[in-house]
């Protein structure tokens, strides 16, 4: 995809997605800035990937320290070619569970914080009129019933439709914004899921991951690598024209 010359920043690069985002970038060529609230986790993945690429740490559920990340960031390398907005906390949690401290440590990293990191780095891409954003939302956001929660999805609501108005009110300045909506996903909550289908159901971990398959149409449920190829494509010039799009990486589980 020709991203050698890219410097990208890529929050929440501790585990699962994220831990892909970062090393794919990185493969592809590009100087990647990883953000990490947890030390020990940041540094596990992003110093083997050795120099130019550095370690950020940051708490997205602060917004000092948003606004922090992205000056560090610019004053590190230069300037930010695309961010790609990866942090997000849920929690598996039934409706009547959800509590209002859940709803704000959810919103608080998923929305508010992705919010705020797009408005600084875009205020730093206007100025150079060029840049790509990449929101990781969820297909939870469009109402997939299976979501970990109601607040989970009503954040990742927040970022699809922070992705539209964003994209068409900095389209001016030449950045794309787009949001990529992952499906079952191998990530930690994704095991989570399996062990309390496993414990409610008495039935094997083989059994409840082909329970899940199932009900997704490619039968299969994503890699994090699935995610990351996406945002390799949405970062390159191939994808110049394509802006204020939500799209599903699902096997089919939902279509619009």
């Amino acid at each position: 995809m020709e991203l050698s010359e890219q410097v990208v920043l890529v929050t929440g690069i501790g585990a699962g997605m994220g831990t892909a985002l970062a090393q794919r970038f990185a493969a592809e060529g590009s100087r990647v800035i990883g953000v990490e609230v947890d030390a020990e986790r940041g540094h596990a993945v992003m110093d083997p990937l050795g120099e130019p690429h550095e370690l950020i740490l940051a708490d997205l559920g602060d917004m000092g320290q948003v606004e922090g990340m992205v000056a560090e960031a610019i004053d590190r390398a230069g300037r930010i070619d695309t961010l790609v907005n990866n942090a997000g906390r849920t929690k598996s949690l039934g409706f009547f569970d959800v509590t209002e401290q859940d709803w704000d440590m959810i919103h608080s990293v998923n929305a508010k914080g992705l919010f705020f990191a797009m408005q600084h780095v875009a205020r730093h891409m206007a100025e150079r009129r060029s840049g790509k954003i990449i929101n990781i939302a969820s297909i939870a956001g469009k109402g997939f019933r299976g979501t970990s929660n109601v607040a989970y999805a009503g954040s990742k609501g927040a970022v699809i439709a922070m992705t539209r108005i964003g994209a068409s009110q900095l389209a001016r300045y030449d950045i794309n914004v787009n949001s990529i909506c992952p499906g079952a996903t191998k990530t930690a909550l994704y095991n989570q899921v399996m062990e309390e289908i496993v414990e409610r159901s008495a039935i094997s971990r083989e059994d409840a991951e082909a329970r899940m398959n199932k009900t997704i149409p490619l039968r299969r449920a994503n890699e994090p690598e699935d995610i990351a190829d996406m945002a390799v494509f949405l970062a390159s010039d191939a994808a110049r024209n394509i802006t204020g799009q939500s799209i599903n990486v699902d096997g089919g589980l939902v279509w619009d």
